[in-house]
């Protein structure tokens, strides 16, 4: 299987665009349908619809994409492992995190990242909505749940402690829990899938934090509405610190049952399939998140 071939296959699957992608390789455009021709003819399958008006990926292209970059991953790792190859990352990251954590601390500092690393382009996908990496082909995603899934590796990037808040205006209309005890009489507001929590006290399990039960008046997949319609007075809500460290500075929201902690196993975790070459640019973008976020978060707690 030719590996030029296949990088150009990539890069179209990518930009949607033979020519250009054969423009990307030095192929003239007729160079470039030729050798994907010859490419799905060697494969038995066609990888790109063509039309007089666009190139889309076919389902048995989309299934070989991931294959296709794993294979110049391989090559690229072999060349580098010889002395070989070029020091300057270069190709697109495909990465995956909650467009909540992203707004605030990632996309900040991406127009640093890519100024520093001109050969890298970055796409995308921010949503609270996890992604599977493998069928999305993903290089990189961010994850603040515990790593359970056996086919991805991962580094720390930083704990992700969680606090139970509430508006003043809440706490002052409905009183402020004392004791675990006490959430039974109170509006919950609650992340969609979310399991119960354990709550501890000085002495241990103190109680839980349900929002499986009738007092749950409000259940959303989004963590920034989730803090909005906290702050707004729905109710009391589970929330991550480098969410709300801000607004508890602020005093726009208040910690509840201060004196207790949620035990939670969450991390946040920058996370790659266990199967994929870490990349020259999946680790420089590693590098570089562990360095501005990781080495000192801007949530971490005196």
């Amino acid at each position: 299987m030719d590996i030029q071939s296949l990088r150009l296959f990539v890069l179209a699957a990518e930009r949607l665009n033979i020519s250009a992608a054969g423009r990307e390789l030095g192929m003239a455009p007729a160079v470039a349908s030729t050798r994907l021709a010859k490419l799905e003819t060697e494969l038995g399958a066609d990888l790109l619809h063509r039309s007089t008006r666009k190139v889309s990926l076919s389902l048995q292209g989309a299934e070989f994409l991931p294959y296709a970059r794993e294979i110049l991953a391989q090559e690229a790792a072999a060349r580098a492992a010889l002395g070989h190859g070029s020091p300057t990352a270069i190709g697109t990251l495909r990465f995956a995190a909650s467009s909540t954590f992203a707004q605030l601390y990632i996309a900040p500092l991406l127009p640093e990242f890519l100024e520093s690393h001109p050969g890298i382009s970055l796409d995308l996908r921010l949503s609270d909505a996890q992604f599977d990496l493998i069928e999305g082909s993903f290089d990189l995603a961010l994850r603040n749940t515990p790593l359970l899934d056996t086919s991805l590796k991962g580094r720390k990037l930083a704990d992700d402690t969680r606090l139970l808040c509430a508006s003043p205006d809440y706490i002052a209309r409905h009183g402020m829990p004392r004791v675990p005890e006490d959430l039974a009489g109170h509006r919950l507001v609650a992340f969609r899938n979310q399991q119960p929590r354990e709550i501890m006290g000085p002495d241990g399990p103190a109680g839980t934090f349900d929002t499986r039960g009738g007092n749950c008046r409000m259940v959303v997949d989004d963590g920034l509405s989730q803090k909005i319609a906290t702050m707004a007075g729905a109710g009391i809500s589970n929330n991550s610190i480098w969410s709300v460290h801000r607004e508890l500075e602020e005093g726009s929201l208040v910690r509840v049952l201060p004196d207790y902690e949620v035990a939670d196993n969450s991390v946040l975790w920058l996370v790659y399939p266990k199967s994929n070459v870490l990349t020259v640019k999946v680790r420089i973008f590693i590098d570089f998140l562990l360095e501005k976020i990781g080495k000192a978060p801007p949530w971490a707690m005196p």
